[in-house]
């Protein structure tokens, strides 16, 4: 059972650096959307590309339910890789420890 136990471990903190990740891509797009910047730059590409996965599928679902301008997308993301990351990493985590 250590041979699961290690496969765990290892999917847990895969998982935790994924959603690290995320959390940071997010961040960085949130802040530089506040200074409008150049749409064709590599980086600013890159951030839109890896983040709208996240973040379109929240503003389908907010959007009709919300009808003010405040784009809260990256709040709510954000509040979900918390509870990812707290919930399910350690979930995985206490599963692995229980079957050591």
């Amino acid at each position: 059972m250590f041979i699961l136990s290690n496969l765990l471990i290892a999917v847990a903190n895969i998982l935790n650096i994924f959603l690290t990740i995320a959390y940071w891509l997010i961040l960085i797009r949130a802040l530089i959307s506040w200074v409008n910047p150049y749409p064709h730059n590599p980086i600013v590409q890159f951030l839109y590309k890896t983040t709208e996965p996240i973040l379109s599928p929240i503003r389908r679902i907010m959007s009709p339910a919300l009808g003010f301008g405040i784009d809260i997308s990256p709040i709510i993301a954000f509040l979900a890789i918390m509870f990812l990351r707290s919930f399910l990493v350690n979930t995985i985590l206490d599963l692995a420890i229980r079957l050591k």
